[in-house]
This record gives C-alpha cells, structure tokens and sequence, in this order.
C-alpha cells in the first residue's frame, strides 16, 4: 500500500494495565499498523487478545505507555486542550452495543446531532434537517428522529450509531465488533451500508472483529493478534490461501462452511491460552504450537516480511530471521 495516502499510523505501540500483587497485564506489545484513505484494515484475534484495546488508543480513550500514535503528522499523544478535542473529530467510533453508547432518554436527532452541536457545527434549529439528511445517508426514514433508542431494532440502532459517528465527517472511521451482536441477514446489509460509506467519503476503516471470514471478505489488509502481539499481517484477498503463522492457519482452520471438505480432518488448537498476565519469555504461541522450537521458547520472533506487504513473526521462516542456525536441527526436534 505504499502509493495510499496514509492517514494514521500506531508506532511501537505498547500498553499495560495494572493487575494488583505488583502484575500487570499487557494489552499491546510494540505495536505498529496503518491506515490509508480509502482502505480498510481488519484486526482479528481470540477475544481478550488486546484489538479493542488497540483501537481505543487511536481514538484517545486510552494512552500508550510506550509508542506514538500519529494522525497527519501530529503526535496525538503530545496533544493537549483544545487541539486534543479538535483531534478527536477526525477519528470517529461505532462500538459494539449502541445502548451502551446512547442515552436512552434522548431522541434519535438529539443523539445523531450531538457531535455536531459539541463542536458548533449546526444550531438546535437545524437539527431536524441535518438529521432528517443523516438518517438517509444510513437508510433509515426521517420519521425515526423522533423515537428513542428502544423503540428500535438492533440493526437500526447501529445504522443510528454510523451516522452519528459520520455526522462529523471522519477521516477515520473505527469499527468496534459494530456487526457482530446482529443477525447473520442484517449484519450483510449493515456491512454493505458501511462499504458503500466508505466508498462514497473516501474513509480509512478500522475493522475489529473475532470472525477472520467476514474479516477476509471486507478488508483490504488484515492484522492477527495474540495476546497482545502481532503475529502476521497479510492483505485480506490472501488470507484464505496464503496465510503462513500457525496461529492464523489454526483460525482459518477452524472455519465452518457448507462447502468445506467434510472428509478432510478438523484441527483444533490445542493446550490452554496463557495467562496475559504471565505471558511465557519467546513466542506467546510456544505451548499451543505443534511446531514449537526451542528458539521458540527463548526468543520472540520480530514481524518480518516474507513477501511484499506480508509481514509474519514465526522461526518457521528463518530467512526473514537472520538464516537463525540449528533451525533445522530444531524442526527435527519438534517432528
């Protein structure tokens, strides 16, 4: 993607949480990822690998302990004030659950315009048009801006969320598992809204989501976490047929299809996810691993690229790892 307009870019990102007894949990580990205008970038992992927590650092929820997230250039982590709050109307999010976010006591156009009025873009007078042109945009009628959040379907209340996330005209939108509380029939149609969104504002998307098939079909690259670490980065129209990590083949592995082969054996991963809070020294993959090695054991592997614009953190590719010597001896090993 290097002839893309890049729009935001996390550097080295790495961020902890206090656990108590002195532990603490790390969400992210060194980190680095990009966004350009116009694509989408998916990030998929088991649940508690650390993508939400990714995705709340870029829109300023959260602060890195180490790294730097940049936005056009600018630093967001040095920003203060009022530059901080002008930021933030660049880098929009629709989270997961809308009645998490919405105030359930106000209209639809009160919730929709919010953003707009926060930062003085319309009057309290030109909110029924604003909203009215809102709604259509997410394709919902103009007559919904005056119900509550109740009074509608999960699937509209999302569409509610996307144009109040859109009213401010990002540059970034952040999609926070936005499709994965929705029935299979509605969650195509949102996915559709959302793509043509991005087509027509010329978006760079965020895609957070636990299913690495609806990951592969919407994005243009697609991130792989594990316990807070990036362990393959691969454009999203490879994923099916060229994805090289033993984590990511296990998650494409797992896939169910009504046109899989049913002769063919179903691997399962095997051995326990580590605790995040005591993460093992080397590869966090190590004890799930069927081709564990020991240099697996005493070093983590970097993200290195094996082909143009796939990058992979495993010793199963020593010619991105310095040509690692008794690679061989150790892959008889672990035969």
């Amino acid at each position: 993607m290097n002839n893309e307009e890049l729009i935001l870019e996390a550097k080295h990102i790495t961020k902890t949480f206090p656990a108590g007894k002195g532990k603490y949990l790390t969400a992210n580990k060194d980190i680095n990822l990009k966004f350009y205008r116009g694509k989408t970038l998916g990030l998929v992992g088991e649940s508690g690998c650390g993508k939400s927590t990714f995705m709340r650092l870029l829109v300023a929820l959260e602060k890195p302990d180490q790294g730097e997230i940049v936005f056009r250039g600018d630093k967001l982590s040095e920003l203060k004030g009022e530059k901080l709050r002008q930021s933030r109307r660049h880098i929009q999010m629709v989270f997961q659950d809308p009645n998490t976010s919405f105030n359930p006591k106000m209209r639809i156009r009160d919730i929709i315009c919010e953003p707009l009025m926060n930062y003085r873009e319309i009057t309290a007078g030109e909110k029924k048009q604003v909203c009215g042109s809102l709604l259509k945009m997410v394709e919902l009628p103009c007559d919904f801006m005056d119900r509550f959040p109740h009074s509608l379907s999960g699937g509209q209340r999302q569409r509610v969320a996307i144009a109040r996330a859109l009213a401010l005209k990002p540059e970034v939108l952040i999609l926070d598992e936005a499709t994965s509380a929705l029935d299979v029939s509605v969650q195509k149609t949102v996915i559709q809204l959302i793509r043509r969104l991005q087509k027509e504002m010329n978006l760079a998307i965020g895609f957070i989501c636990h299913d690495i098939a609806l990951v592969a079909s919407v994005s243009d690259e697609v991130a792989v976490m594990y316990l807070g670490h990036l362990v393959e980065i691969i454009p999203g129209k490879k994923l099916g047929t060229e994805a090289r990590h033993p984590y990511t083949k296990a998650l494409m592995g797992s896939l169910f299809d009504i046109h899989m082969d049913f002769h063919k054996k179903i691997e399962s991963l095997e051995g326990d996810v580590p605790s995040p809070l005591d993460v093992p020294a080397g590869c966090p993959f190590q004890n799930r691993c069927v081709h564990c090695m020991e240099i697996c054991r005493q070093k983590r592997p970097a993200l290195e690229e094996i082909t143009p614009g796939h990058l992979v953190a495993c010793y199963l590719f020593p010619e991105t790892h310095g040509g690692y010597e008794g690679l061989a001896d150790d892959r008889k090993g672990s035969a």
